[in-house]
Formats: structure tokens, sequence, C-alpha cells
């Protein structure tokens, strides 16, 4: 099956880094929208999810464009990069893994110059996916708050927003983006159903 690369200008400029993380970690571009894991510490707003939305819609402009060049096309592969969240890069493999084989219809990749990167250092926020509402996006994963909940899981759900999922606190624990909702014991990385139609249904043949 031929595969498109995403090519979406999404090269993150590392801008002025959040003051709280130590100097081990790389410092993550500055972003206003922000979807956390965790609903105790951090709930989001509807104007940040719309923002988050307004990242994968710029994701999706990028798949639109290769389907339109290339009809044969059926899966989008979208890259990501590893490099300043050296500590996770285990928790990330398997977070692809886990996506890639539970929706058909795109496909996760880890690229030196991906699509989007993971971040890791120390935030009160916790872990999330963050955005400037213009194309930009990245994520961001906590030190503590991966230590707190099932790595894995933190990274499965926020990878999820990239692949335009929302937060959906009060869901349980069988549900993906539930995120921390259902606390510390709920280590299920796995989307369910549900969720997993919601993005094939997203990247259907490359285009929403």
């Amino acid at each position: 099956m031929k595969r498109s690369v995403l090519s979406a200008a999404l090269g993150l400029a590392l801008a002025a880094g959040l003051a709280a993380l130590p100097t081990t970690a790389s410092a993550a571009p500055a972003g206003s929208a922000v979807q956390g894991y965790s609903a105790s510490t951090y709930a989001g707003s509807a104007a940040e999810a719309a923002d988050n939305q307004a990242f994968f819609q710029a994701v999706m402009a990028s798949a639109k464009a290769k389907q339109a060049a290339d009809p044969t096309l059926t899966t989008v592969t979208v890259t990501y990069d590893t490099g300043n969240a050296p500590s996770f890069s285990g928790e990330i493999s398997e977070a692809a893994r886990i996506w890639n084989s539970s929706v058909r219809n795109v496909q996760l990749q880890e690229s030196s110059q991906g699509d989007f990167s993971y971040y890791e250092g120390d935030d009160p926020r916790g872990s999330y996916a963050s955005t400037d509402g213009h194309g930009h996006g990245y994520i961001f994963l906590d030190y503590q708050q991966n230590q707190q909940y099932n790595s894995v899981r933190v990274t499965a759900h926020e990878t999820g927003h990239v692949l335009g999922l929302p937060d959906h606190y009060s869901g349980p624990c069988s549900e993906l983006m539930s995120g921390g909702g259902p606390g510390p014991s709920c280590t299920n990385p796995y989307p369910n159903s549900t969720e997993r139609s919601r993005v094939n249904s997203l990247w259907a043949n490359g285009v929403a």
C-alpha cells in the first residue's frame, strides 16, 4: 500500500521555553493552547480545544493536497521527532505501535524531521498537546506526571490529539481520551472502538 508522508509546515523553532523546564530538557516552543492529560491539574477550555483543532486541520490540509496530487494514496503517514524527549523514546515507540495497530487510515512513523515533536521536562500543568492555533504543535511529557500515571497511556492519549481526538475526562478507563479522569490506577493505553472509528473516519483516504 502506498503511503504519503505529511510535510505540513510544522517545523518547531526552539522558541522561548517554559520557565519550569530543567536544564537537562530541551525547551519546548511557546504555545498558548494546551490540552492536558489530567483533569485534576488542567482541564483545558473550549478556546484551547478549538486551537488544537486548528492544528489538526492544518495537518489535514496537507493530506488533502497530497491526495489531490495522487488519488491512489490511501494511507497517510504522520512523522514525529523524539530527539527532545530521549527519556520517553520507549513509551513513544509503544504509543505509536498501539495507534498503528488500532487504525488503518493513518500511521505514525519516527523521523528526525517529524511533522510534530515530543518534548520532556517539568511543568505544573503536567503532560499536554500544545498548539499556537496556526498549524504548529508539539507534545510535552511531564516527568512527575509520568511517574504518577501510566506513561504509555499518557503518551498515547496526547498522541490522540494529533490524530484529531479531543479530551473527554468524564469517560471510563476504557476510553483513552478520558486521560487522567479515571485516576492513576487506570493503565489502559488503547483507544476504544469509538475512538478508533473516529480516527479512521477523520483520516479516511487521507482527507477529512
